[in-house]
């Protein structure tokens, strides 16, 4: 995203322009979500490789955008801060909703096993740094969506959407000590999810 100032500074008008109905704003605002949701998608398959294996990015972004059309039928953000913590929220329920369907007790990833010799452990992507199970990946989520407000969106910036600790600082008007502060903060709450036994 070498862009992303440029692309920050189209979104206050995008909005506004969306809020009062105009298509073609609206149209461009998905566009422009919908990059930034590609590479997020790309990234967080990426570090799932167990639901990557049953779900593409192209499908993923697809349900992502429909989420967010439908929720910005109801809420009108009114800054690009309130605006990606919304897109946020929607990629963190795609994400939940796609590793039930998956690894839920009747899902294809939980009942079929394609590995040559039967064996999972030697699949490179279960040793991975991610949570092996759908109780601890959904419990991730969830304890993200539980954040204190401050947390939940330096971690929606920074996990979700993909920014550097740099460009969250500045959208969110903040120095880049306190939002390394408040990561921090995040990542020792959630530390707990990841190495879990």
């Amino acid at each position: 995203m070498a862009d992303t100032n440029s692309q920050l500074s189209l979104l206050p008008d995008l909005l506004q322009r969306a809020a009062s109905g105009e298509d073609a704003a609206l149209d461009a605002l998905l566009r422009h979500c919908g990059d930034r949701l590609t590479l997020l998608t790309r990234r967080m398959l990426g570090d799932f490789q167990r639901v990557r294996r049953w779900a593409e990015t192209d499908d993923v972004l697809q349900s992502a955008l429909i989420r967010l059309v439908g929720a910005l039928r109801d809420v009108k953000p009114a800054t690009p801060r309130d605006f990606l913590a919304l897109a946020a929220l929607q990629i963190r329920r795609e994400l939940l909703d796609l590793a039930r369907r998956h690894y839920g007790p009747h899902g294809i990833g939980a009942n079929h096993e394609s590995q040559a010799d039967g064996d999972a452990r030697n699949d490179p992507s279960d040793v991975r740094d991610e949570p092996s199970s759908l109780a601890q990946w959904t419990e991730l989520h969830e304890q993200i969506g539980a954040l204190p407000d401050e947390e939940r969106e330096v971690v929606g910036l920074i996990f979700y959407q993909g920014m550097s600790q740099m460009e969250a600082a500045e959208l969110l008007g903040i120095s880049l000590r306190t939002l390394q502060r408040r990561w921090h903060d995040a990542l020792g709450k959630l530390h707990r999810v990841w190495n879990r036994d």
